[in-house]
């Protein structure tokens, strides 16, 4: 599993960065204090009208955090 700290600014283009790699089956984006905010399926980043309501949600996450972490799984 990866790990990758970025300012909440960062959180949906660093995201949409990794969904577009195409090895990645999940994404789990954390607080500072290592609190799951939000997990997402990797087939969701395949489907892109699927992935707007997620797009809104990271969105939200950015406003309210400052840091976050982004912890992917990938295939092998």
């Amino acid at each position: 599993m990866d790990e990758i700290e970025v300012d909440s600014d960062e959180l949906v283009r660093k995201v949409k960065e990794i969904l577009h790699e195409g090895n990645v089956t999940k994404v789990i984006v954390e607080n500072e204090q290592g609190k799951t905010l939000l997990e997402i399926p990797a087939t969701v980043g395949v489907v892109g009208a699927l992935f707007a309501p997620w797009l809104a949600a990271l969105g939200a996450i950015a406003a309210i955090a400052t840091h976050c972490k982004i912890r992917t799984e990938r295939r092998e």
